[in-house]
Formats: structure tokens, sequence, C-alpha cells
């Protein structure tokens, strides 16, 4: 192992500094294999949650490199906001923006439905999505409201989408999970969070950590159409969303904290280099991360088995 990698591996199990600001400005001396300009050019990408934070800028990143880029958000003012603001910094760019409840199954059938009808291809579909509820609440389909957002919803999205990701000769999905899926273990027993005090922070790393576990599962579950599986995190950011659901650590940690942009690097970089990066793997500042720091988190080929043939139940899917 080089120094370079002793230092950013350091940063990693520091958390703080690895996290922050400081750590991406440490790290991003040490990349190379940009992305090349216009790698994009040609292909379509989706992006959920781009109204604003790192969504926002992630579609601005793959506007940038020249791809088609098909906005999402539940709210349609607030897309059609974020996709005039693009459009005024890229005037060439393709930007479209679209609405979809992501938590809402019967709305992402509705929604993939539509899309599948304007698009003959689809090359790039990232997962980013995102919240963390104040109280626990369930979606019109029973389900938990972060289970629904981060896993039900992204999952069933892709398993519908296959056959126009197929027809893309280099086809990549990547969730957007957080760093604070490391606090927690995989909730195999209770996915829905039913069962003692709900705390919106917790769910949402549960979650995460949920999006983790089957990102190598759905990886072999999507071998076979030639799909590429992420799952990553942007270290942390200071975006709306923190702003809104964490103002107590906000107010601790804003100096530290990554801009939206930096914290959008890694899945522009997925969606982009050449070649495609090992499928199957969790990512964060452009490298392989581990998934488990803590001996109590890790759990077994069938704990992961368990949870997914729940959420294969949840959204109506075989498990095999």
């Amino acid at each position: 192992m080089n120094l370079g990698s002793i230092v950013d591996s350091v940063l990693d199990r520091a958390v703080v500094p690895g996290y922050s600001r400081l750590g991406y400005r440490i790290r991003e001396h040490a990349w190379s294999g940009d992305p090349a300009p216009q790698a994009l050019r040609g292909k379509t990408a989706m992006v959920t949650g781009a109204n604003s934070g790192i969504g926002k800028a992630i579609a601005d990143g793959l506007a940038a490199l020249g791809a088609t880029v098909v906005m999402v958000s539940r709210n349609l003012e607030r897309i059609e906001g974020a996709r005039a603001e693009l459009a005024a910094e890229h005037p060439d760019a393709d930007l479209r923006a679209a609405v979809c409840d992501v938590a809402d199954l019967s709305d992402v059938r509705r929604f993939v439905t539509e899309l599948g009808a304007r698009l003959p291809s689809l090359d790039v579909v990232i997962h980013n999505a995102g919240l963390l509820p104040e109280a626990r609440a369930e979606t019109a389909d029973g389900h938990e409201i972060t289970l629904a957002t981060h896993v039900l919803g992204p999952v069933l999205m892709t398993e519908l989408l296959i056959p126009t990701l197929a027809a893309s000769p280099d086809p990549r999905v990547i969730l957007m999970s957080s760093g604070g899926m490391y606090t927690q273990a995989l909730p195999v027993d209770d996915p829905e969070y039913r069962v003692g005090p709900y705390r919106g922070a917790t769910a949402y790393a549960r979650t995460k950590r949920i999006q983790v576990a089957l990102t190598p599962l759905l990886a072999e579950r999507w071998k076979p159409d030639g799909i590429s599986v992420y799952c990553m995190h942007p270290g942390w950011s200071d975006t709306p969303g923190v702003v809104t659901s964490l103002p107590t650590f906000r107010k601790l940690t804003k100096p530290l904290l990554r801009t939206a942009e930096q914290g959008a690097d890694t899945a522009i970089w997925l969606a982009a280099t050449q070649p495609a990066p090992p499928t199957g793997q969790f990512w964060h500042d452009r490298r392989q991360r581990p998934e488990h720091y803590l001996p109590f988190t890790r759990e077994s080929n069938a704990d992961r088995a368990r949870v997914w043939a729940y959420c294969a139940q949840a959204i109506g899917l075989p498990d095999s």
C-alpha cells in the first residue's frame, strides 16, 4: 500500500476529516482519470431528487458532460425551477423535468410507463431522492416512508426500467447512500421500523444500510441485462435537506461541510468514467470502501437474502 492509500484510509476511518471538505480537498489532488470532456454526449441520464442539493448538482455535472438529463422530483414547480436554472447555465443542454413520487409505488409504475414511451434507451439512473422524517409515517401502500423512498421505490423503478436500460451498451445504476449507515445493522427482523421508539435519523441510516447490503444482490440480479450497479455516500454536504432535517448537526459542522458539488462528484464519476468501475461495490470519493467498520453491524448472506425477499415481496417481484 502506498502513502496516498494509507492517508486515504486514515481519512476514511477518522470520519470527520474524511467526510468533510478537508478530505475532499486532500483526495482530489491524488485523483487521475477525470471523465473526458463530453463523456456523456449522446447518452441519457435520470436523476431523482434533482430539484435541489446534491441531486441538482449531479444533474448539473451530467449536463456539463453532454448528457440528456431527466430531472425527477415529486414537486412540479420545484423541478421546473431547477431545470430552468440549469438550462440558463447550459444553454445547449437537453434538460427535461419530470414528476414522480418515488415513495408511491403506483406513481413509480405510472412514471416508468410514460418515460419508457418517450425514451428508446436510458444509460444512467441515479437514485438520489431522500428524506429524513420527524415522525414515523407510512405511504399509501402501507410502507414506512424512508424504506419506500430509499429502497422500495428505487428498486421497483429500476426493475421496470430494465428494458430501457438494457437498450444501452453500458447501463449504470447508482444508489445514493449515506455514511450514517455505518452506525446501523441491517434491520432483518423489522425493515418497516415498527418496533421501538422511532427516530428519523435512525430510520434514514437503517434504510441506507439496506441499500448497501442489497447492492451486491442487485448487481447479480441485473447482470444478465448488462447493468452495472453502484452504491456510494457523498460525505457531509451542506444541502437544503441538512438545513431542514439536521439543523443542530449543520450548526456544529458548517465550516467542515462540503458543497453540493463536492458531494455530487463521485456519482458523476461513476456515471461517466471509462471503463465502468466494478459492479456491486460501495464507493466514496472515487474509491471502493468497506461496508462495515463496527463489528455489530455485520450481517450474513442469509440476512441479506431475508431483507431482499421482504423488499421483493413488498413491490411484487419474485425474490430470485
